[in-house]
């Protein structure tokens, strides 16, 4: 597939994902329970596909200690993900994850040696003043945006990490072990948290619906393409392009929860000024590799 392919991809990819956030609040089930059986009915899947195919998981030791890792990453961003959307809503929690621009744009250059892009770290900035007028506006929900900040510098973590270590490694296999590694990481924080319950008791026919749809489908599925087009596209355009996610979850959100995802004046300012600076990123990245700009010469792109 051409790198125009693997980007239209990538957007088909966030369509799923703008769901995903849906499923979260449609699940009764607190933040641990949902990560435990989404990555449970995710493995399985992933599982039974590579038998089907015969791809059967092998690498050395190393790097299945290195997906083991990044699993836990995931598994933890997930619990934060789901927690947050608890804690607030699902258009908060959204919004916020669009905060992972600036975190890449930090993170990237650190993993891979080069020096920071100034254009991604000024757009970076701008996202924090919208992530502030957020704040500034919706103080009910601080705890919430605090959740989903940490959630979306967890996702922009394991991006970079699967960019680097995951070259090389058929991404069902790569999922594989992430998954089991975000599976051991689940099961390990509910035992410290002497969550028992999640061991002894099934979801409700309901919530086993929706939590088969979302391993499979928001996870197995999206989780193993998200890892293939990677190898084309750098991190940033990846966490450029899944900022689009909050749009689609937000208009699914009013259309399904009607008023209790409806927010304040400051907050749909504190979005637009976030998604103003998502989608300039390519055409001022565009104008400044062109030279015709320039005010633009300072802010150096990768």
């Amino acid at each position: 597939m051409t790198k125009r392919g693997d980007l239209l991809h990538l957007h088909f990819i966030v369509v799923i994902l703008g769901f995903t956030a849906i499923l979260g609040k449609l699940i009764s089930l607190p933040a641990e329970s949902i990560v435990f059986w989404r990555v449970l009915f995710a493995l399985a899947g992933l599982l039974l596909y590579a038998g089907w195919q015969r791809q059967l998981p092998s690498v050395s030791l190393r790097k299945m200690g290195l997906f083991f890792g990044i699993g836990g990453v995931v598994a933890i961003h997930w619990l934060t993900f789901f927690g947050a959307i608890k804690l607030a809503n699902v258009s908060v929690t959204l919004v916020c994850l669009s905060s992972s621009t600036l975190f890449t744009s930090l993170l990237e250059p650190l993993f891979f040696r080069r020096k920071i892009s100034g254009l991604q770290f000024f757009l970076g900035l701008i996202i924090v003043f919208g992530v502030y007028l957020i704040f500034k506006f919706e103080t009910a929900y601080a705890l919430g945006i605090s959740v989903a900040l940490l959630s979306s510098l967890l996702a922009s973590l394991f991006t970079v990490l699967n960019k680097k270590f995951a070259v090389g490694t058929p991404s069902t296999m790569v999922s594989i072990y992430e998954l089991a590694g975000g599976l051991l990481t689940i099961v390990l924080y509910n035992i410290v948290v002497q969550n028992w319950k999640l061991f002894t008791t099934l979801p409700e026919t309901r919530d086993l619906m929706w939590l088969f749809i979302l391993g499979v489908l928001c996870t197995s599925y999206a989780y193993t393409a998200s890892v293939k087009v990677m190898r084309s596209l750098s991190a940033y355009l990846i966490v450029l392009t899944v900022n689009m996610e909050p749009i689609y979850g937000i208009l699914l959100g009013v259309m399904i929860f009607g008023e209790s995802e409806l927010m304040t004046r400051g907050f749909y300012l504190g979005a637009v000024v976030i998604f103003v600076a998502v989608f300039v990123y390519p055409m001022l990245a565009r104008w400044q590799r062109s030279g015709k700009y320039r005010f633009l010469n300072g802010l150096r792109t990768e």
